[in-house]
């Protein structure tokens, strides 16, 4: 994989801008600033959902892999082998918020250039579901000085800092300036088609990680699937940090743009043979339709029916 230059030029806030745009090497920069948290033995039930740190025997046999998630059934297990706590690493804290000057709640009226704020919302439960404590911030600074007001207030209680902005990426260089403020940070533009500006880096006395991740809804989860995700599943200390992929057949031609990474929502089949693109890509309800993504190379143009495609599971959704 590559790696971002050791030596890249700051821009005008002081913000080292990386020239590199592969998605491996970008992803192997997060996972540098993020580490297994440090194990301690929990109590069986407060154990539960967070992932075995150590190996667990029944005398000489072994029945409990260290990175495994424990669930109901271990919980039962270490039960019945006597014992009441269970060697683990915790839940990372995870704390998420939005920026930007046009973003109001849900359920209020929208006027003039207003959207409603959707990342926070989206990225706190989707932090929940990988097994993360996820904290959403209720606020949604508009200026440098209450944005950093608010990210020092959440540094005490945070292992990851996930920050987004408004749809047009116009909070962009207002979440840069700030973080710039209180760490070292590192902007990267990806080549992935609808996406853009990230940053990332370590801010605070304790070099807390962050990432910003892009203002439109689905660049931004589709971002946390290929980013954060993985960052989470590092702290976990999980034995597989990925979602699982098959190939399958397109069941529908597609096409992509030249140069970019794309992601396609789509439905994969129940036997995983096959996969269906979505229809209007560009629209939100994609994902909460979607069971897959479809990978496309950046050397990808165009992808015929009947071709074999890498399918990213994302769920498995069957009545």
């Amino acid at each position: 994989m590559g790696q971002i230059p050791a030596n890249p030029l700051p821009n005008k806030y002081g913000v080292i801008m990386a020239e590199h745009r592969r998605v491996d090497a970008f992803l192997t920069s997060l996972l540098a600033i993020c580490k297994p948290l440090d194990s301690f033995e929990m109590p069986l039930l407060d154990a539960h959902g967070a992932t075995l740190s150590e190996d667990i025997y029944a005398g000489e046999r072994l029945v409990m892999r260290a990175g495994s998630r424990i669930r109901s059934t271990q919980i039962g297990l270490a039960a019945s082998i006597g014992r009441d706590h269970l060697p683990t690493r915790p839940h990372p804290r995870v704390v998420v918020l939005s920026a930007g000057p046009d973003l109001v709640e849900p359920g209020t009226t929208l006027t003039g250039q207003e959207e409603y704020e959707t990342n926070s919302w989206l990225l706190t439960t989707a932090v929940r579901e990988v097994g993360a404590v996820a904290y959403r911030v209720h606020s949604i600074p508009d200026d440098e000085d209450e944005l950093q007001s608010v990210i020092e207030d959440q540094l005490v209680r945070a292992d990851l800092i996930i920050i987004s902005g408004e749809r047009q990426d116009d909070s962009f260089d207002l979440i840069t300036r700030t973080l710039s403020r209180i760490g070292e940070i590192t902007t990267v533009e990806l080549a992935i088609e609808m996406s853009g500006r990230h940053n990332f880096g370590q801010i605070g006395p304790d070099k807390v990680p962050v990432i910003t991740l892009p203002g439109d809804p689905i660049a931004a989860y589709i971002s946390f699937e290929l980013f954060v995700r993985p960052m989470i599943r590092t702290m976990l200390g999980a034995a597989t940090i990925h979602r699982p992929s098959v190939s399958a057949k397109l069941e529908k031609a597609i096409e992509s743009a030249s140069g970019v990474r794309s992601y396609i929502r789509a439905t994969l089949s129940e036997d995983a043979q096959s996969v269906m693109p979505l229809e209007n890509q560009e629209e939100i309800s994609t994902l909460s339709d979607a069971t897959a993504f479809i990978a496309v190379a950046e050397q990808e143009t165009h992808l015929s029916a009947g071709d074999t495609v890498t399918a990213v599971i994302l769920e498995r959704r069957y009545i």
